[in-house]
Formats: C-alpha cells, sequence, structure tokens
C-alpha cells in the first residue's frame, strides 16, 4: 500500500507474500498453521466459489464465527471476488443479528458451525434472503465449506478493485438502536498504511509475531491484523479472551506484540500463572477502548517487561487517530496516563464546541477528526452519514480536550457511549430494552467507574403506575433482547430523574449520584 508498490488492495496483500515469502507462516491457531502461499490460494478457491455462486461484485459477504483460518480465508477471498467482507457480531442476540443482516443485504454468511442454532434463529427473523456455507473451526473433518472449496479452482480471479469500493461493512450500534453499517474502503486502509509509515512509534521487524485476541467483529480485531499481516508479520490468533490460553500461546508462539483492552490487561497480570509465564518475547502491547490505571501499568510493565502503546480512533476512522506512544507514558504522572495521545502523520483533530468554534486547551469540546483514512459513509444512510461527516471533518461524538502539551483526553461521550470492557454500549440501546417490559415507566442508562470494567453500565428506572418488577427480573428481560455485555449490572429504582428545562434527563447529575452511593 505504500511500503510495498504492489500492494494496494487488501487482496493484494497474500498475493504479494506468497511471491516474496511464501513458506513463512502466516496464520498460527493452536498447533495449526498457514503459509502465506497456501493463505493465497485457498482465498483464492474462496473467491472462485463467490463468483460461482452468482454473487456479484460490490456484494456484501458476511462471516460469523471466532477468530479462525477460514476468517482469513473468508477475508480475503471475499476482497478478491470483488466483495466486502462484513464480520457479524456472535455476542448479539437472534434479534440483534437479523437487523443487521436485513440492513447489509448480504446474499452470503460463512457460518461457523457453533452458531448454527443461532443462525436458524436469525434466518427466521429476518425478511432477506441468503444462503449459508457451514465450517467447522474445531475440525479437521470435511464440512460444507471444504466441499463448496475443493470444486472451486485455485487461479486467481483478478476482479478488478476500485480504491473507493468498500472493502469492510463493519456494524457499530447507533444512539437511536438502528445499526450502522460502516463502510471502510481500499483506499481508506492504503492511506492507513502510509499513516501508519510516516509514525515512529511503529517499528515492524521481519521476525514479528502478532497476537490476535480480540473478536474479529471490532475494528480493533480485524484493522490490527490487516495491519500486522501487511507488513509481514505471522498472525497468531485464539478463538477469544481466554486467559490461561493465551498465556500457554504467549510461550508456545512467542509472539512480539499484543494489543489488549485494560481489562483484559489486568486479568492476564492477576492471573496465578503470570508468575510462571515467559514474556519475554514481547516488545509491544497495544491497548485501546480505555486509558490506563498507574498502579495497573506499573503491575504489567514489571510482569512482561515489554513496552505500552495506547490507541484512539473510531470504525469511521478505518483505524488508530492518535497514540500514546511508549515514550508518551509518564510514570509519574497519573493525569498523563488518561490521555490518548496524539495524532499520527497526516491525521488532524480540533475540539469545538456546540456551535462548531474551536476551544482553548483545557477547555472541553467535541472531537472533529480528518484524515484521509476516513469512511465513506453508513450504508444506506445518507442522511446520517450527512450529520457525521461535514466538510471534510468526522464529528466523532467524543468530548474531550487538548492539555498545553498537546496530549488529548476523552472525559465523556457525547451521545452517551459507555465502554465497557472494550466494548462499546450506547445507552440508548439498554433504555429501548428495558422499556419494552410493561412494569418500566422511564429509564436511564450510564456508565460507572469500574476497576475491572472500566465501566459498568447501570440503569435507573421508574416504574410504571401500579407496577412492580424486581432487578432480577428486568435484567433477565434484557438479555432476552440485547447482547450480554450491554445488560444491565446493576438497576436502582428511582421515583423521578433529574430534569433539564427542556425535558431531558440530565445524566451528569445521575453519575454524580450514583458515585456519592445515593
Amino acid at each position: 500500500m505504500w511500503l510495498y508498490a504492489e500492494i494496494k488492495t487488501l487482496a493484494d496483500i497474500p498475493r504479494y507474500y506468497a511471491r516474496k515469502t511464501g513458506d513463512k507462516k502466516a496464520l498460527i491457531l493452536g498447533d495449526r498453521s498457514k503459509t502465506f502461499r497456501e493463505l493465497d490460494l485457498i482465498s483464492n478457491r474462496v473467491a472462485n466459489a463467490i463468483i460461482a455462486g452468482g454473487i456479484q461484485p460490490r456484494a456484501h459477504v458476511s462471516f460469523i464465527g471466532k477468530n479462525s483460518f477460514q476468517f482469513f480465508e473468508v477475508l480475503f477471498g471475499a476482497t478478491k471476488a470483488g466483495c466486502a467482507m462484513s464480520p457479524l457480531n456472535w455476542r448479539l442476540t437472534a434479534h440483534e443479528l437479523a437487523e443487521v443482516i436485513d440492513d447489509s443485504q448480504t446474499p452470503l454468511i460463512v457460518v461457523d458451525r457453533e452458531y448454527r442454532e443461532l443462525m436458524n434463529d436469525v434466518k427466521a427473523r429476518t425478511t432477506s434472503k441468503f444462503a449459508t456455507v457451514e465450517f467447522d473451526s474445531t475440525s479437521t473433518e470435511p464440512s460444507e465449506y471444504d466441499a463448496r472449496l475443493a470444486q472451486a479452482g485455485d487461479t486467481d480471479p483478478k476482479v478488478a478493485i476500485q480504491p473507493q469500493d468498500t472493502a469492510l461493512l463493519l456494524y457499530t450500534s447507533g444512539t437511536t438502536g438502528k445499526p450502522k453499517g460502516v463502510q471502510i474502503t481500499h483506499e481508506g486502509l492504503y492511506y492507513q498504511r502510509l499513516c501508519e509509515h510516516l509514525e515512529p512509534a511503529y517499528n515492524w521487524l521481519p521476525n514479528d509475531v502478532m497476537m490476535l485476541v480480540m473478536p474479529n467483529f471490532h475494528l480493533v480485531g480485524t484493522g490490527l491484523s490487516i495491519q500486522g499481516i501487511y507488513n509481514g508479520a505471522t498472525i497468531s490468533m485464539l478463538p477469544a479472551m481466554d486467559v490461561p490460553k493465551l498465556l500457554e500461546t504467549i510461550e508456545r508462539d512467542h509472539p512480539t506484540i499484543c494489543c489488549l483492552v485494560p481489562t483484559a490487561i489486568q486479568m492476564m497480570v492477576d492471573h496465578p500463572k503470570a508468575k510462571e509465564t515467559d514474556f519475554s518475547s514481547l516488545r509491544l502491547i497495544m491497548y485501546a477502548g480505555s486509558s490506563i490505571g498507574m498502579e495497573l501499568l506499573k503491575r504489567a510493565i514489571k510482569q512482561t517487561g515489554c513496552k505500552f502503546m495506547q490507541f484512539y480512533g473510531a470504525t469511521e476512522s478505518s483505524g488508530a487517530v492518535t497514540l500514546l506512544r511508549p515514550e508518551q507514558h509518564d510514570l509519574n504522572s497519573e493525569q498523563k496516563l488518561k490521555s490518548c495521545g496524539t495524532p499520527l502523520p497526516l491525521m488532524e483533530i480540533k475540539i469545538v464546541d456546540a456551535n462548531g468554534n474551536e476551544v482553548e486547551p483545557g477547555q472541553i469540546g467535541e472531537f472533529y477528526i480528518k484524515s484521509p483514512t476516513l469512511f465513506k459513509g453508513y450504508w444506506g444512510q445518507p442522511e446520517t452519514t450527512a450529520a457525521a461527516l461535514k466538510d471534510g471533518w468526522y464529528h466523532a461524538g467524543d468530548a474531550g480536550y487538548r492539555d498545553a502539551d498537546g496530549l488529548h483526553y476523552i472525559v465523556d461521550r457525547v451521545k452517551d457511549m459507555i465502554i465497557t470492557g472494550g466494548e462499546n454500549v450506547y445507552s440508548t440501546e439498554v433504555e429501548q430494552a428495558l422499556c419494552k417490559h410493561p412494569a418500566v415507566g422511564q429509564a436511564a442508562v450510564v456508565g460507572v467507574p469500574d476497576e475491572r470494567w472500566g465501566e459498568k453500565v447501570t440503569a435507573l428506572v421508574i416504574l410504571a403506575t401500579g407496577q412492580s418488577a424486581t432487578e432480577e427480573e428486568l435484567i433477565a428481560h434484557c438479555r432476552e433482547l440485547i447482547a450480554g455485555y450491554k445488560v444491565p449490572k446493576m438497576i436502582k429504582f428511582l421515583s423521578s430523574f433529574p430534569m433539564t428545562p427542556s425535558g431531558k434527563v440530565l445524566k451528569r447529575d445521575l453519575r454524580e449520584q450514583l458515585a456519592s452511593g445515593g
């Protein structure tokens, strides 16, 4: 994309490395591995199978499953067929997945056997017509997926791809509860690699092994994997976060780079086996989702002996916008560790007030981002796109400030997003789920600081007149409608909410009330 003139699209990555380092391991999962040459050939088969199925270029090919060889095969195979890859969030309920699938209009979903029943439930709820192909990530026995690929040739179809074609369609929940498909282009990823190439903090080595722990439906999982494999790194993956397996994999595969959310870092260093684990191969741990506490950082550095780097970005930015680089981690300043850092080369952040005017350092405003990496819009939602992208600036919805040293800080989410365990939760979604219970009159959801999760999803509920419900009952109700990480961990019952003169709930007052034990 910039280091390599031959790489201009996602599809070009396995092609390039099949020629240059074909025998090098591209992917490792447990005791199995695939070389770059094998990845290139099997992704050709995936592309040819997609084309043989009558799927046209620029369609969305979906995938549901944890991290696996098949994920990368479909990622590169879909793009070789001129399609966009759309990883689905396997943590969602059937109801939520049906909304996403109806929106994306995908003609094909590649499904891990683990999610067969979930997808059957989804099919009963959707209005869309789509085909499914099943694989089994836990078995070497032939699957439907393998049978389809056996019938397809491994000659590269060489479908033409334009820079503004969508490479990834990643879904993020909107503040209205309606899912939004973020269209990340080949060109956006192309420029993301340029910004990283110009950034001194990124220093890729020929023997780098990047560990993939984060889920593939997040840009943190998919985006960082693409960054690693673009730079020729081997990807050592875990299907999902599992601390004992994480520690075992570190000792077996000797990763040099790993990305974790602070919650996972704490779980890792707290585990009894951590004291016996050899972390010497690690040279960098990247983290995102929230800042890191000084004591946790000190413990993690002592345990692993490696450098730490935080990044901040959005799905809409195609990757990191700012970095808190290793040298910016000031172990003498708890405040500085709360910063998300400074922008990468070619990226800009301005902080504005409600009228769109830039504010002075130290004053809180909304982050606006300008970058050549920005998404091209939300799929099928021109009005939402127009509200988020104005005059080349992406309105990130994050409220924060810049200090006198140029470091950026996020203090709140303009749209009331809660970050819990590295997952984004929009309060409106949870409020809508609660209000579907007949006993709930009003609901307000906020994030409360929590040592383990970063923020704890907390609901304040006013019961409808004459109705009764318990905390346990409402939590069980929510579990039927929304993903487990979105479900409130605590529910408090109130008789009224603090309100603005215009009738809006003062969530800041609710947070303060909870923080004071009220």
